[in-house]
């Protein structure tokens, strides 16, 4: 089965080609110089950009991965969460493509798309499992009993994971987006130097908070500044990084002891944090868990997790009639 994805979410206008499991092509059209002068993502820019790159993007895809529309078997795409303008170039292109070629229809949920990401290169057969989603507007657990069912396990409060790395490197001059540059800093940096709040750490139960997190950073600095004491970035970077992941790592593995599962996945954009994979394959040595998350590239927003999240479902005989639009609060479970 050959499947066309789509996901146009937010920043990225991806585009991809699976065939069988196999990726033939995934091209990403990156808007990162277009919103890096605003210090984050301008929705209605975002729109417009999609709609200049998804036709070029479509037919350079199509070229690699050496067919055209009529070769395709099913077209998928991200039909939310996401902001809405730039969900809708993404749902009209392929409802589009659909229609033209009469290859089955399927929306796909962009958190789902992360979670099976892990598919492309450690097999189908993913569940039972829980699943950590972290990225910039998600920070969540869930139980996946069998493929495609998910039961909500918890979820921040608050703020995403990786909207607080955003907005502390943005306070430490690293740029947009921060997540990397802060990952790189950190590396550098001791974790035990500063002792930040663990939020939620000991709350019972399987949510996480991250605003108290960034707002105790902020009050560290304006007080080290105060007393005319120099701050270390490279420190500071580490220990916010350790406190965000210890939590992670600490409620995944209890979620994963609870529900009595042998393996967990993790996905979204924040997976590809070096501490985050390294604390949670540690983690997983010592409880006997096998811990799967995707490639770099495969961990932010692209067109093969979509695709190979859309295979699946088609796989089973699912199908999304056309004209079902977009959700821009869609949810997982």
């Amino acid at each position: 089965m050959k499947v066309l994805g789509i996901e146009t979410s937010c920043d990225e206008t991806a585009v991809a080609i699976v065939e069988d499991g196999v990726v033939l092509a995934n091209l990403i059209a990156s808007q990162v110089d277009l919103h890096a002068r605003f210090g984050g993502v301008v929705p209605e820019l975002a729109s417009r950009a999609h709609v200049e790159a998804l036709t070029p993007l479509l037919d350079e895809t199509l070229g690699r991965a050496g067919c055209d529309f009529g070769d395709l078997d099913g077209v998928a795409v991200t039909v939310g969460p996401g902001l809405i303008g730039a969900l809708l170039v993404g749902v009209g292109a392929a409802e589009a493509i659909a229609l033209a070629t009469g290859a089955s229809f399927v929306g796909i949920n962009h958190l789902e798309g992360h979670i099976v990401a892990n598919a492309i290169e450690h097999g189908p057969d993913l569940a039972p499992a829980v699943c950590l989603v972290v990225s910039g507007g998600h920070t969540m657990l869930v139980h996946m009993p069998e493929m495609h069912r998910y039961e909500l396990l918890g979820q921040t409060v608050d703020d995403a994971a990786g909207e607080a790395f955003d907005k502390i490197a943005r306070f430490l001059g690293l740029g947009f987006p921060g997540g990397p540059a802060l990952d790189a800093l950190a590396r550098t940096g001791d974790p035990g130097a500063i002792a930040f709040p663990r939020a939620m750490a000991d709350s019972g139960d399987l949510d996480f908070s991250l605003s108290g997190l960034k707002t105790a950073v902020l009050r560290h600095v304006k007080m080290e500044r105060s007393a005319g004491r120099d701050i270390d970035p490279a420190d500071l970077a580490a220990s916010f990084q350790e406190a965000i992941v210890d939590v992670q790592v600490s409620k995944t593995m209890t979620a994963a002891e609870e529900r009595g599962v042998e393996r967990v996945l993790l996905g979204g954009g924040v997976v590809a944090n070096t501490r985050l994979r390294e604390r949670m394959e540690e983690a997983g040595e010592r409880s006997g868990i096998a811990i799967r998350f995707p490639s770099i590239d495969l961990c932010t927003d692209n067109g093969a997790m979509i695709a190979v999240a859309g295979a699946s479902r088609l796989s089973r005989g699912e199908s999304t009639p056309l004209g079902v639009g977009a959700d821009p609060s869609l949810s997982l479970a």
